[in-house]
């Protein structure tokens, strides 16, 4: 782990928390966060009426090392699909719909983040 690595790792655990809240205000029910298996992660795991929505969560301080956008491509999209269905398969967990949702955080020096959700990569 590089000296930086403590700051990214409460960079990311600020955005979550501006995420979660963000969303959870929007009217969704968090069900999970941080959700492990051998696969990988999933940042939060929500409901939003009959909908399960795996949300991925991308936070920057500057855009130096790209936007959260470019952050999700095809092999992330496609991974977090294969996790949304380990979730409810160890949950048991029957869903009429899923969606892969991204929440861009940008964390400003002064002053609220700002929040964007993309809803349905």
């Amino acid at each position: 782990m590089s000296s930086t690595a403590p700051a990214r790792i409460a960079l990311g655990s600020y955005g979550e928390s501006v995420a979660e809240r963000y969303l959870v205000e929007a009217g969704m029910i968090v069900l999970d966060r941080n959700w492990r298996c051998a696969e990988g992660e999933i940042d939060l795991v929500l409901r939003e009426e009959d909908t399960l929505v795996v949300c991925e969560v991308k936070t920057r301080s500057h855009d130096g090392c790209g936007t959260p956008h470019e952050a999700v491509d095809k092999t992330k999209l496609d991974r977090l699909k294969r996790l949304g269905m380990a979730w409810l398969q160890q949950h048991d967990v029957q869903a009429p719909g899923i969606r892969i949702d991204l929440v861009a955080v940008m964390h400003a020096p002064r002053g609220s983040a700002l929040v964007e959700h993309v809803r349905g990569l």
